[in-house]
């Protein structure tokens, strides 16, 4: 058997047999002055995940968390470190709790598993990517609400050199994605049409508060992280926020998923 593969199932039998640390501690940037729209969609996707599963951890926040973290396919962050194991990004961080069976969603057949995973692909894709244009490809936002705040944390000029990288950065993601050439109508035609979809779904199973049933999934969770991020954060333009809203379903949804884990009554 090739040494690369027993390195493998070396590591993926250790990080099924190891209990979850006590001491593990979730990295973001600072959340008042710093965090950005799509940075702070995925951190709260990944604190509402873990706190479905019930799992302590530690938030720490410092100027310098996306490039601690050891990297990722779209925003980098939160980057968790749990023992001696490292992951960032939603996607890495669910895998990681489901190897150890502490995962939300063990129930659900394999069936309703890829279901469930199509529609969470669809919600990171289509939110990400509409975050990322509006801080990044919209002027206003860009001069009034992103470099501010992605630079505040930076003495000049540094802070000017951090905002262009991370500006080039993120217009090179939308390229890679197709989303660059896009007029903010056709971003708010793709986010509302993946409402219509999520709310469809809310509304398969009327008599319960999650996407699957009685019990959370990951679903429930990256669908919050976007959807209230989006509602609760204030920008010069509200499209997205304006857009989401329309969907009552999924503003409710938002509004049970807070009160039951985080009680930040934001959405009243």
């Amino acid at each position: 058997m090739p040494s690369v593969l027993l390195s493998q199932l070396a590591t993926a039998n250790k990080l099924s047999v190891e209990p979850w640390p006590e001491d593990a501690t979730l990295y973001q940037p600072y959340e008042v002055e710093q965090i950005l729209l799509p940075e702070n969609a995925s951190c709260l996707a990944v604190k509402a995940y873990l706190k479905m599963c019930n799992l302590p951890f530690d938030v720490r926040t410092c100027a310098n968390a996306e490039h601690m973290s050891p990297g990722g396919r779209m925003t980098k962050l939160p980057f968790i470190r749990a023992g001696a194991f490292i992951f960032a990004e939603f996607e890495p961080i669910v895998n990681f709790v489901e190897q150890k069976e502490m995962a939300i969603g063990n129930l659900q057949d394999e069936d309703e598993k890829a279901d469930m995973r199509t529609y969470v692909s669809l919600v990171e894709n289509i939110f990400t990517m509409a975050e990322l244009y509006i801080s990044f490809k919209n002027e206003r936002v860009y001069k009034e609400v992103t470099a501010p705040r992605n630079g505040s944390v930076y003495p000049w000029p540094m802070n000017h050199m951090q905002n262009y990288g991370k500006r080039r950065n993120a217009l090179r993601l939308l390229k890679v994605y197709q989303w660059n050439d896009l007029d903010i109508e056709n971003v708010i035609e793709k986010v509302a049409k993946c409402c219509e979809t999520l709310e469809y779904k809310l509304k398969e199973s009327p008599d319960t508060p999650f996407f699957y049933g009685e019990q959370p999934c990951e679903l429930d969770a990256i669908a919050f992280g976007h959807l209230f991020s989006i509602l609760t954060t204030t920008l010069p333009n509200m499209a997205l926020a304006q857009t989401v809203q329309k969907f009552k379903h999924l503003v409710e949804f938002c509004r049970f998923i807070d009160d039951k884990y985080f009680q930040t009554r934001c959405l009243q």
